[in-house]
């Protein structure tokens, strides 16, 4: 069961989610901007996931908010905190590494992962990789393809041609500065086992690890990864 936990969001007088609970992980939900339109987006037909409320926010919350909405979870209970929702964390990256230090801090034994689709770079205009190093423990990419054709048609990025390569570039560096690096893609029938393997060894070559998420309709092709 999700257990449903918002933060109030006064100046609008309604609630709004900042954080939500998948399994054993508390997710937090920082933006609904994201630089990709993928056509296989859970947010195309879907207000929230798991049972959560809806992940759609009023406003982006304050990075003093968030620490508040974090703080009201028992950390005791879960296990990972995991910065993920309805947007690209990586589009508020001073927000989202000010709230993983919180947590280092306060919390050092929860770890820290930020589900991504690798723009970073490109959305902040330089490398952003090393700011990472100390705040996270995982970063999961979504790879999605072996093919910059096919990624490009299907993410629909805002950067054209420029964002497959430098989400690789991303996880390569990445993997220098933080202690697990990542790769998704989803499993039969959106992939084959040929593509996969493609896959795989792309993420090898980076120095990151394939992850094959199953198929469910609906749910594992969403930008929620867990």
């Amino acid at each position: 069961m999700v257990r449903k936990h918002w933060l109030k969001a006064t100046s609008f007088g309604n609630g709004m989610t900042v954080t939500y609970q998948v399994k054993d992980s508390v997710y937090v939900n920082l933006t609904n901007r994201c630089p990709c339109a993928c056509t296989f987006c859970l947010r195309n037909n879907a207000d929230s996931v798991y049972g959560s409320p809806s992940l759609w926010l009023e406003r982006e919350p304050t990075i003093d908010e968030v620490v508040a909405s974090l703080e009201s979870w028992d950390w005791e209970r879960f296990g990972e905190c995991v910065f993920c929702g309805y947007g690209e964390p990586t589009e508020r990256l001073d927000v989202l590494l000010a709230a993983a230090a919180h947590m280092k801090a306060a919390h050092p034994n929860v770890r820290i992962r930020v589900n991504t689709n690798g723009l970073s770079d490109l959305i902040a205009g330089e490398p952003t990789a090393r700011r990472f190093a100390g705040k996270v423990d995982c970063i999961s990419i979504s790879l999605n393809t072996d093919d910059p054709a096919e990624y490009l048609a299907v993410c629909r990025p805002r950067f054209g041609e420029a964002a497959y390569p430098a989400m690789l570039r991303f996880a390569e560096e990445a993997a220098r500065y933080v202690p697990e690096v990542v790769m998704t893609v989803v499993g039969e029938p959106v992939t084959s086992v040929e593509k996969q393997e493609r896959c795989r060894a792309i993420a090898t070559r980076l120095g990151a690890r394939l992850r094959v998420r199953r198929y469910e309709p609906g749910i594992v092709t969403a930008k929620i990864d867990e």
